[in-house]
């Protein structure tokens, strides 16, 4: 069963520039990924620093590969040091 993800993703102050090109960075590696139906970015334009990932996988398995790829795992050792915040969400569409 297909799995949807949504990511959201604070800056921290000043951290805003560097985290959009970290992200952006995700972009190509994930969606070269086995599995990966959609990665989409977004940049919200009502608060600075604000970034949303959509996303769907073929498998939650597949999903799990990807949190677990060389890209991710880097942004993860980056993480404290740009984001205030994030929320993750994970479900089937009905």
């Amino acid at each position: 069963m297909p799995l949807t993800v949504i990511a959201t993703l604070k800056a921290k102050a000043g951290k805003e520039d560097a985290l959009y090109e970290v992200l952006k960075g995700l972009l190509a590696p994930t969606r070269a990924e086995k599995g990966c139906v959609f990665y989409d970015m977004h940049k919200s334009a009502d608060e600075s620093g604000l970034f949303m990932f959509t996303e769907e996988w073929e498998t939650r398995p597949l999903w799990d590969d990807h949190m677990n790829s060389p890209h991710l795992t880097a942004f993860s050792a980056q993480q404290d040091d740009l984001v205030e915040n994030w929320t993750l969400f994970t479900g089937e569409k009905v």
